[in-house]
């Protein structure tokens, strides 16, 4: 997928059922970023808008394999194409990232999360919307969210504690078919009251919270100890001094 195909889904009408879903539960989720650093990864600009209404800063970081628009619409260009394995910002310099149609399509997940952690601020917040493996939405190429790799919650939860981050919050989200037809895309409300009271575990996304985790180093102080080789001189002895017969 790239950036064309990403942003013609979002112009459909199926595109914008789906953006009014995440956005909804993105915005019972996203509290607490005034004055943050706030940084989309992927193609996250359907809903980086409302991430950063409060934000001191935010910016729309495109992977190279997907290519980049110019966002925001008005006003100077806060959109770079960057290789999601080598970000182009200092250590702990964001807050807050967003990352959607990320995770599931890049070919260096753990270079790319490895690069998250380093750039978020100590106990700093990454938001991840994926993909469910046994959702409908992953099974149809159709749209955005059938290409990648899905994953399951187990498998999310394993990735991302092997980075070293924390989930702390989950949200099963979009359980209407992915169909264009105009009725389902109509009653798309009414889908998602349905499937989050029947099985949150087939909804078509995961969404989870996650907060970056930096461990002290525990135990009692050991002393370094210097390693100086004990030197001992090798004394040579010298040959005596002897005459010499010179020749007359």
């Amino acid at each position: 997928m790239d950036v064309v195909d990403l942003r013609e889904f979002y112009a459909s009408k199926l595109g914008q059922a789906t953006r009014r879903i995440i956005v909804h539960r993105l915005r019972s989720r996203l509290k607490g970023l005034r004055g943050a650093r706030v940084i989309g990864l992927g193609y996250a600009t359907p809903y980086l808008d409302m991430a950063g209404e409060e934000a001191a800063s935010s910016i729309a970081m495109m992977p190279a394999r997907q290519g980049v628009l110019h966002w925001p619409a008005q006003g100077d260009a806060r959109s770079v194409l960057v290789d999601e394995a080598c970000l182009p910002l200092a250590d702990s310099s964001v807050d807050f990232a967003l990352v959607v149609h990320g995770l599931e399509l890049t070919d260096q997940l753990p270079d790319m999360l490895r690069e998250l952690w380093r750039v978020l601020a100590p106990q700093g917040r990454a938001m991840f919307i994926v993909p469910n493996r046994r959702g409908l939405w992953a099974r149809f190429d159709t749209t955005p969210f059938g290409h990648g790799r899905p994953f399951s919650r187990g498998q999310l939860t394993t990735l991302l504690r092997d980075a070293q981050f924390s989930p702390s919050g989950w949200q099963s989200l979009l359980f209407m078919p992915p169909s264009q037809r105009g009725f389902m895309v109509r009653s798309a409300t009414i889908w998602e009251r349905t499937g989050s009271w029947v099985g949150p575990g087939f909804s078509g996304l995961i969404m989870v919270e996650a907060v970056k985790q930096v461990y002290a180093v525990s135990g009692s102080k050991q002393k370094v100890r210097r390693l100086v080789p004990a030197l001992r001189p090798n004394i040579i002895p010298q040959p005596a001094r002897t005459g010499l017969n010179l020749p007359s």
